[in-house]
């Protein structure tokens, strides 16, 4: 496998990356099983189209506003408005599961010496809730929000703000993500890409090339242990 080379830190999306966004709603017993997957994948698909319309707008609402309203249209979608599911829902969103793998593989990194951050579109407290969830706070050094600047990613304006937070130049930041649209425009910015490609995904007809490809974060510091 492909190696990732001059590496001084490595920035990390959130939700579907170290954290398993379908956990809120396997967490959430009193769904019919006949409606959880399709919940899953319309609340997940609406969350992000809403974010990348409006960035196009220029109508920036925070992650929880937007993650509220893709929540919305995914019950009404669904026939599951009259459940009373919204609210529980959305807590347990804010406490979704880490993958596995994440706080080994944090803490490796870390012992290698790498900065760790966090780039997300979720909101400070949203971050914050999540990480203390999954006990990963202490591996991370850094946690930044798109709320800073007031729009979402794959804007380059989110990554610049990395960079700027960081001080090391883009070519030695590994960004890594495990969604297509995101790995691909970090890696358009100019920033070393590792795409968790959990799911198996075909590759995305978009500007630029993720560095590598990985199937789970398990490996990723194995890539980067001879920098």
């Amino acid at each position: 496998m492909t190696r990732l080379t001059g590496i001084k830190a490595c920035v990390f999306d959130a939700y579907g990356t170290l954290f398993d966004f379908g956990s809120a709603v396997a967490r959430c017993a009193d769904i019919p099983d006949t409606k959880r997957a399709a919940l899953t994948v319309l609340w997940r698909d609406k969350q992000i189209q809403y974010t990348l319309l409006r960035s196009m707008q220029d109508r920036y609402a925070d992650f929880e506003q937007v993650t509220g309203e893709a929540l919305d249209f995914a019950l009404d979608s669904t026939g599951l408005t009259d459940g009373g599911y919204r609210q529980t829902l959305l807590d347990l969103y804010r406490t979704v599961s880490a993958y596995p793998e994440v706080p080994q593989m944090l803490a490796t990194l870390r012992s290698q010496g790498l900065v760790t951050a966090i780039l997300s579109n979720g909101t400070p407290s949203m971050l914050d809730a999540a990480i203390r969830h999954a006990h990963i706070g202490p591996s991370l050094d850094h946690v930044f929000s798109v709320e800073s600047i007031g729009i979402f990613k794959p804007s380059a304006r989110v990554y610049q703000f990395a960079v700027d937070q960081l001080g090391i130049a883009r070519e030695a930041i590994c960004f890594v993500s495990s969604n297509g649209w995101d790995a691909y425009g970090a890696a358009a910015f100019g920033f070393q890409v590792a795409w968790c490609n959990r799911a198996g995904q075909p590759a995305e007809r978009l500007p630029g090339q993720p560095t590598v490809m990985l199937k789970s974060l398990e490996v990723l510091p194995g890539l980067l242990a001879d920098r």
